[in-house]
């Protein structure tokens, strides 16, 4: 189902040149980057799924921030992974995208955590975006787990 904006708060262009292999940059130039695929190791570049990791994960722990603030818990030290994979699909189209946003916040079991995963789940406009069109897990683990948002965690085989 698609739901029109009642009112805009933000609005921003990224314009893209060459595809995968090209470049792409917002009006502000505040992002300007340039592009590889994701099998091809390219130093200084990026890649679309890596852009779009990136959004996710910060877009799902402002969620996460504002629905804590409503049980009157601080998640301001949350950690969220956004694994984002490229693959082959049966579909007409060849090709789909699998999220996978595991989080870990301090002072929660995972299995608490978990409610509070969904709940920032049904905000986030990232995953109302993709929610019908783009498999989504939400993982929640324990903090002595220690979610890696600094790593190299994924697989760049795409």
């Amino acid at each position: 189902m698609t739901v029109p904006l009642t009112r805009s708060l933000y609005r921003t262009t990224a314009h893209a040149a060459g595809g995968r292999t090209g470049s792409v940059r917002t009006d502000d130039g505040r992002l300007d980057v340039r592009l590889a695929p994701p099998r091809k190791k390219v130093p200084g570049t990026t890649n679309p799924e890596q852009l779009f990791a990136a959004g996710f994960a910060a877009c799902f722990t402002s969620a996460l921030a504002e629905v804590a603030a409503e049980f009157g818990a601080d998640a301001s030290a949350a950690r969220v992974a956004c694994e984002v994979q490229l693959g082959t699909t049966d579909t007409p189209a060849g090709y789909g995208l699998a999220v996978t946003l595991t989080v870990g916040l301090p002072g929660w079991r995972a299995a608490d955590l978990q409610a509070l995963l969904h709940r920032a789940d049904a905000v986030c406009p990232y995953s109302q975006a993709v929610r019908g069109n783009v498999p989504l897990t939400l993982l929640a683990v324990d903090v002595d787990l220690d979610v890696d948002v600094e790593g190299t965690a994924g697989d760049d085989r795409a």
